[in-house]
């Protein structure tokens, strides 16, 4: 079996500590690995579910049709509430099997990445995606970004080979891997070219594209890597030794690459900021109720059971019968492992463990350190700074200067045990951060599973400071045989609301109004049953994001999925065709752009109905402001112009008295630029 086989059958984390296990076997041994937590904290009681905000009438189906969906792979039962499923292609054969990642866009065009390589596919044509490339080059994870023609894909594991070779690599120490960034050139997408990479001492498990106001001829790329820290003998200065031993340790810190837009071929590592500077790892949750019952059940039938910065958890049965089979090899031995080697790896699991946990763990002088490594990090260059989901916190980062980010403040939560992924809502005031309790291989939504663990936490942003407002996580318990956990998302334009649709594996897609960052509701969804019945099977909603009116699904298993957005009692039809009059030239979730309207009549009227909906003007007036809209919509030339801005002066009036004075200056403003449009 090939390194690269080996590393796709390893669930995306259940664990972690399997693929990591089985990552130092394959290059020849176990030391020098570093184990990053998965588990932080800082001491918070469990919220009581939140209540929707007054005004906001939302009545799901009940009973909740997500529970009880028949398995299936590409026949399982769906159940989908205030969207519209407009197509559900299957991947293409040759990645059917390895795992579909993370999308970027660019165009008409949505790029997927895979396990295995890169889709793209045609997304003009919602109802009908047509496949243009399947690029066949193995990673894990081969996360994706666009940038102008150029497109960057992650590699961390140790199968990825330079010349994208199908054979993996089996050296301990080789000059063929590739871990870092790989460029390609495409200028033609239907042929992708490509022409650099930029290896890293961690591998990218994700990486950011950062687009820096004022700089046109560089893009740079914030490079996330958890991976074990690679030999000095494989690529030069790498070093996993702590930074007080060795000050250009690979660890505590991320990488800048810098691409010249012009010559990408000439990108490379500029910086490495130590943005985790003196943080200490933060208290954590223990295992939930069915965890504890599974490990004991384990334990009984004569699992391995190891425990990882204080909690105990099955070893996976791949490092299972890897480290046994290097037992026998190191005796000399032949055929399958005796009962003597079974009990010599239960004696030096603690010692491998141990080893594994990285410098300063466990040798009880003073705290344990820190996150060595953010999980990704979001830029959001118009308010010049970016989310930092670092493992065990969440951080809040100045990106001003692009090859230097510093961290303004960091959040820790003993409710979350990853902190995986951040989203800030459009006006820069708020900030959503995703906890992967189980690393996305695990069923974390389970009836019995807290609501507050592996769930969503939201943040008022408070000068440089983040405050905590609550947690969202999906309200449909799902079984024990769909991995679910919060996963990635993206803003929708929506004028005037913060509302994010977000994948949540096997739990589907939800779609979340966290305007009242204290009161996150779920106004639409969209689930499948499991995609095994009777065990585990990997599947469900890797990411999904709003681009150009349509949101796209990365379903691990089944391929793409594109669904539309439809009115509802939370949702009107102005406020979704307001939404779709923002054009995209391109996305990547991790680099998150600011929305800014065009003057539409939508636009006003998506105003009126979120003022209708809370009760922000009186309904004699909405129903007046609606009737002088229409009239003017009949108009042309300077007479519609004129009308408008009468109207808009009126509304400008109606602020002082209004129950949402400033959704009302919004209104007036859509208006006046109506008017100015119109003219």
């Amino acid at each position: 079996m090939s390194a690269v086989t080996k590393e796709r059958n390893y669930t995306r984390f259940s664990a972690r500590l399997a693929r990591l296990l089985a990552g130092a076997i394959a290059v020849g041994g176990l030391a020098g690995c570093a184990y990053q937590s998965t588990s932080t904290g800082m001491a918070s009681a469990p919220a009581a579910p939140a209540a929707a905000p007054v005004g906001l009438q939302v009545n799901p189906p009940t009973p909740d049709p997500r529970v009880g969906l028949a398995p299936g792979m590409f026949d399982a039962g769906e159940a989908i509430w205030n969207l519209d499923l407009v197509s559900a292609t299957p991947p293409p054969d040759r990645f059917v099997g390895p795992s579909n990642s993370d999308l970027a866009f660019t165009g008409p065009y949505a790029i997927q990445g895979n396990y295995d390589g890169i889709q793209i596919w045609d997304i003009s044509d919602p109802a009908n995606p047509q496949t243009v490339v399947t690029y066949v080059c193995p990673a894990s994870q081969s996360d994706v970004s666009v940038y102008e023609h150029l497109l960057f894909v992650s590699g961390e594991g140790f199968g990825g080979r330079l010349d994208c070779g199908e054979e993996g690599v089996e050296e301990a120490v080789s000059h063929d891997r590739l871990r870092g960034i790989r460029i390609f050139d495409i200028s033609d997408i239907t042929a992708p070219e490509y022409v650099a990479n930029v290896q890293t001492c961690r591998g990218s498990h994700t990486h950011t594209v950062l687009e820096h106001p004022g700089d046109d001829e560089n893009v740079y790329i914030y490079v996330s890597g958890s991976a074990p820290v690679r030999p000095a003998d494989e690529l030069a200065g790498c070093s996993g030794a702590p930074p007080d031993e060795d000050p250009n340790s690979a660890l505590f810190r991320i990488e800048v690459i810098r691409v010249p837009v012009a010559d990408p071929a000439s990108a490379a590592v500029v910086s490495s900021p130590r943005i985790f500077e003196d943080l200490v790892a933060p208290p954590t949750h223990g295992p939930a109720p069915d965890d504890i019952a599974a490990i004991e059940a384990a334990r009984e039938s004569g699992a391995f059971i190891v425990e990882v910065m204080g909690q105990e958890m099955v070893l996976p049965d791949q490092a299972t019968q890897q480290l046994l089979g290097q037992i026998v090899a190191q005796r000399g031995g032949e055929g399958p492992p005796t009962v003597a080697d079974s009990a010599a790896l239960r004696q030096a699991l603690p010692a491998i463990v141990a080893q594994m946990a990285g410098p300063g763990r466990g040798d009880g002088d003073g705290p344990e350190p820190g996150p060595t490594q953010c999980h990704d990090i979001t830029v959001y260059p118009a308010i010049g700074l970016a989310g930092g989901a670092c493992g065990g916190y969440g951080m809040l980062l100045d990106i001003s200067d692009p090859e230097n980010p510093t961290r303004l403040s960091a959040v820790a939560d003993s409710n979350f045990s990853y902190w995986h992924s951040a989203t800030f809502n459009n006006d820069g005031t708020a900030i959503l951060f995703t906890d992967e309790w189980g690393g996305g291989g695990a069923p974390k939504c389970r009836a019995s599973d807290p609501m507050e663990w592996g769930a969503n936490a939201i943040f008022t942003i408070e000068g440089s400071e983040m405050e905590f407002q609550s947690y969202f996580k999906l309200p449909a318990p799902q079984t024990p045989e769909e991995n679910c956990v919060a996963h990635n998302g993206s803003l929708i334009p929506i004028p005037g609301r913060d509302i994010m649709i977000q994948g949540w594996y096997q739990g589907g897609i939800s779609l979340i109004d966290w305007t009242d960052p204290t009161n996150p509701v779920e106004i639409a969804y969209f689930d499948r049953g499991p995609v095994n019945g009777s065990q585990m099977q990997m599947g469900g909603s890797w990411s999904v994001y709003w681009y150009n009116g349509v949101i796209v699904n990365s379903e691990i298993a089944r391929g793409l999925d594109i669904l539309e957005l439809t009115p509802s009692e939370a949702l009107t039809q102005n406020e979704i065709d307001a939404a779709n009059s923002v054009q995209l030239t391109h996305l990547n979730s991790q680099g998150q752009p600011i929305f800014e309207w065009p003057a539409t009549f939508a636009l006003a009227k998506a105003y009126l109905d979120q003022l209708e909906r809370h009760g922000g003007l009186s309904a004699a007036r909405i129903g007046a402001i609606r009737a002088e809209l229409a009239a003017a919509g009949g108009m042309s030339g300077s007479a519609r112009a004129g009308a408008l801005r009468s109207l808009a002066d009126d509304v400008s009036g109606d602020a002082g008295g209004a129950g949402d004075a400033a959704k009302v200056g919004m209104l007036a403003d859509a208006v006046q630029a109506l008017a100015s449009a119109g003219m």
